[in-house]
């Protein structure tokens, strides 16, 4: 090594609390950070090439199979797109119906992140279990939240992971009245543990940073978005579904086996904090008091309080889902049909992590000729590279181990998906 080259290597084998395969490469020049490669280097899982040729009424049960912690997000997605390509609008109620099952993976998603994988980064433990010893009543209503998520995910959906009664045009089979008369006074006492987990999730010590990624996240005009919508963006026209692939273009980077993407040629951001930056106006006046009461403004830059971004948006869907149980009327059938044609269709919903957009392209015979699957995490790559970037650059003078935690807190912040991208983490620093 020569005088003026200086490499510090850090590297944690796996980073823990989030799931997948990679690495975070950093190298610096005269103390600037030159460049930054979030290595994810988990094997391709060929979902979209191993769906062509298969029935068109396929997608939704299949792509749920890409992810155990958030399967609705991918079968709404489908259902969505495949409607959309043969022209079939299905009925309020079981609109209603897709929404509250939404509802129940945002619950049970979110409140996994925020107790098990999120809060013992600010709590200082090394994981849930640790925490637990000194943190019993916080972990335990965590517990509660993910479970009344769950059993909303089991009586919609048939199960709790990988639900089985999704289908297109709508459900296998609805749920009587005396089924869902349960859920209301379970959702009850949600909506305290809820509260809850935002006040304590505002009491959090928050690191300064402030990042400016454009936002990109559906929109509704009378809702907080879940399970459908158009596309806004921050710093620019709204556009439609069926133009998000004039706006988003993925790349093969070398440095990884997963696609990142652009908007308009520009790094953007999608998950909580684009989804409550664009849509805050449009929460429960419950949920908007406890945002204003954690000290959220009408937007949220600071990926560090995306915890709390979190716990509002599980106030609101604990919130919603009471609102859709208490006023449950059995739809006059279990789903509309939905005759296969051909065409192209498109079809996004808001996973808990991002915006999750399908497309799908169907033949005259009911048979899938091409698929395509954008998860948020794939979206959110250059936009984590880049906080690398800064965050890095701006604490240089950390040691290695502290270092190393910042980055890997920073990632955490973003709750990589799970099956899609991205556990971690060896960072290289390469001093020039």
């Amino acid at each position: 090594m020569t005088e003026d080259r200086e490499t510090r290597t850090l590297t944690v084998g796996a980073l823990t609390r989030v799931e997948g395969e990679g690495a975070l490469n950093v190298t610096l020049t005269d103390g600037v950070v030159e460049h930054v490669e979030l290595n994810i280097y988990e094997a391709p899982r060929f979902f979209e090439a191993f769906l062509r040729g298969r029935a068109y009424t396929e997608p939704p049960d299949i792509t749920a199979r890409v992810c155990g912690i958030c399967p609705v997000a991918y079968q709404v997605s489908a259902c969505n797109a495949i409607e959309d390509a043969c022209g079939v609008t299905i009925d309020p109620q079981l609109v209603a119906l897709r929404r509250l099952l939404y509802c129940g993976e945002w619950i049970h998603s979110h409140a996994l992140h925020i107790f098990l994988l999120h809060l013992p980064d600010f709590l200082g433990y090394p994981d849930v279990v640790t925490m637990a010893a000194d943190h019993p009543q916080l972990v335990e209503r965590g517990l509660a939240l993910k479970k009344a998520g769950n059993r909303l995910m089991e009586q919609i959906g048939g199960r709790a992971i990988h639900p089985v009664n999704v289908k297109l045009g709508g459900f296998y089979a609805t749920p009587t009245p005396a089924q869902m008369r349960p859920l209301a006074e379970m959702l009850r006492r949600a909506i305290d543990d809820a509260l809850y987990t935002v006040a304590q999730t505002a009491r959090l010590d928050f690191p300064d940073a402030e990042f400016d990624h454009e936002f990109l996240a559906l929109t509704l005009p009378d809702r907080y978005p879940i399970e459908n919508g158009t596309i806004a963006r921050s710093a620019g026209s709204a556009f439609a579904v069926r133009d998000f692939a004039d706006h988003v273009v993925e790349e093969q980077v070398p440095h990884s086996t997963a696609l990142q993407a652009t908007l308009d040629g520009g790094r953007y951001l999608t998950g909580p904090l684009a989804r409550y930056s664009l849509n805050s106006s449009r929460l429960s006046p419950l949920a908007a008091q406890a945002a204003a009461d954690a000290g959220l403004g009408p937007q949220c830059r600071n990926p560090f309080r995306s915890i709390v971004v979190r716990a509002v948006e599980v106030l609101y869907a604990v919130e919603e889902a009471l609102r859709i149980v208490e006023n449950y009327e059995v739809p006059p059938r279990p789903s509309v049909d939905v005759p296969a044609r051909a065409g192209i269709g498109h079809g996004v919903s808001e996973a808990p992590r991002g915006l999750l957009y399908h497309r799908y392209e169907i033949d005259n015979h009911g048979l899938v000729r091409a698929a395509t699957m954008i998860p948020p995490t794939s979206q959110n790559q250059g936009a984590i590279e880049h906080e690398m970037a800064l965050l890095v650059g701006a604490n240089l003078t950390l040691d290695d181990a502290a270092l190393t935690a910042l980055c890997e807190r920073s990632i955490r912040n973003h709750d990589p998906c799970i099956s899609c991208s991205a556990h971690f983490l060896t960072l290289t620093i390469d001093r020039q």
